[in-house]
């Protein structure tokens, strides 16, 4: 049986882009990843009250992260990466196999549904775009929201592929300190050290430059366009091949929002640091920078 073609999915897709897929009657899975960093069961609240028809949702602590501590106890951050088979076992039984079009959505701007993106792209999946504006603009779309709860199925994992999005583990960054280019993607006082409300300390990794990632937005909640993020971040990125380019945050999540917003720009594929400043910071022998 042959797979389906893949959809013109790669960033970011409109709510009426997304509204026409949907009444095409083209194999789609839509994916709820609304969360809150401080009421964990925000997000199924809200799903349960009401979702895109079809979605599924996609806890952040459950399905898009791991375990935070490795085989030898070592702390690898807030929400480390899934391990791949688990990840593809998720992913499979979502239905979602290769060549299916597959749109994420939260609430927040996108940085959770941008995790979700970056996971699909990590395992292989190139079919995958962020809903631009999340469930508001769905709604001013003209589109409905449901309380019915899709089954999840009894499906093989999704094939095993070559990972395809780049990640550096923390003691491969220390080591090439000031030979990339790290952006992190936390809120400015965090970034600074003025305050920190989740991590064990304060402050940045040293040498690395703040993009908040809110500012990839506009003041509606939707993504400025590629001619606009390309020359907000160039700036920044100048000098340095995509390869060269570290995405970190608090705990590797809101990084993908940058990762996103790069790559919509058209500035390529840059680097994720999963563990983030919350396993950066775990570990009193690394560096600290403050201001």
């Amino acid at each position: 049986m042959a797979e389906p073609r893949p959809a013109p999915l790669r960033t970011l897709i409109d709510a009426n882009a997304l509204l026409a897929l949907q009444r095409s009657g083209s194999p789609l899975v839509l994916l709820d990843c609304r969360f809150d960093l401080f009421d964990a069961s925000a997000g199924e609240r809200a799903y349960a009250q009401g979702h895109l028809p079809g979605a599924h949702y996609l806890h952040l602590e459950r399905d898009l992260s791991g375990p935070k501590h490795d085989a030898a106890g070592r702390f690898r951050g807030r929400h480390p990466l899934p391990e791949r088979a688990a990840w593809a076992a998720t992913v499979g039984r979502l239905g979602i196999a290769p060549g299916v079009p597959v749109v994420a959505y939260d609430a927040q701007g996108g940085p959770y549904a941008a995790r979700a993106w970056w996971l699909l792209r990590w395992l292989g999946h190139d079919a995958v775009a962020v809903l631009d504006g999340g469930v508001a603009a769905w709604i001013d779309a003209g589109g409905s929201l449901s309380a019915d709860v899709p089954p999840r199925r009894d499906a093989a994992p999704y094939p095993q592929r070559p990972v395809a999005m780049p990640v550096i583990d923390a003691d491969a960054l220390a080591a090439r300190l000031g030979r990339v280019c790290i952006v992190d993607a936390r809120a400015g006082e965090r970034f600074r050290g003025e305050v920190e409300p989740l991590d064990a300390a304060a402050g940045h990794i040293p040498g690395a430059l703040n993009r908040f990632f809110q500012l990839n937005l506009r003041a509606d909640g939707r993504f400025k366009d590629a001619a606009t993020l390309r020359a907000e971040w160039q700036p920044l990125v100048a000098g340095h091949g995509a390869d060269a380019i570290v995405q970190q945050c608090g705990s590797g999540v809101t990084a993908c929002h940058n990762l996103l917003a790069l790559e919509h720009a058209g500035l390529g594929t840059s680097v994720l640091y999963p563990g983030s400043w919350s396993e950066w910071s775990s570990d009193p022998a690394r560096p600290i920078a403050v201001g």
